[in-house]
């Protein structure tokens, strides 16, 4: 299934890495992921935002990979913070974990999740 990133020079650029959309063109498989939080298999959570940022990224390559698929072929992440201050490590282990892939983003900072010692949640489309 052919996916096209654009980011057309009629708009301002992604400010990281992102890319502005994604066509997604063909009848192939498309894998929708609930939002992943930091909770580790054993059901343990990182006490702080930077390792479940790590844990929530792992959960997602898991889900990924189950399904034969890996982050190229991630079209759309939507990603909530509770802290600005995690943008930059998010970022940083987002970068890590796309590995040059830039898929379509929307990065939110909320005052909390579902369970108040969740710091980061991401939501993920994949197509392929």
């Amino acid at each position: 299934m052919p996916i096209v990133f654009s980011n057309p020079a009629t708009i301002a650029p992604p400010v990281s890495r992102y890319s502005h959309a994604a066509l997604v063109s063909g009848g192939g498989p498309r894998l929708v992921i609930s939002g992943q939080v930091g909770l580790r298999p054993d059901g343990s959570l990182p006490p702080d935002g930077e390792g479940q940022i790590a844990q929530a990224l792992a959960n997602l390559g898991a889900i990924l990979k189950a399904h034969g698929m890996g982050p190229a072929q991630l079209v759309k992440m939507t990603v909530f913070l509770t802290d600005r201050a995690l943008v930059a490590p998010w970022r940083a282990a987002r970068d890590a974990f796309l590995a040059g892939a830039a898929p379509a983003s929307t990065l939110l900072i909320v005052a909390g999740l579902a369970d108040p010692r969740y710091l980061v949640e991401v939501e993920a489309e994949a197509a392929g």
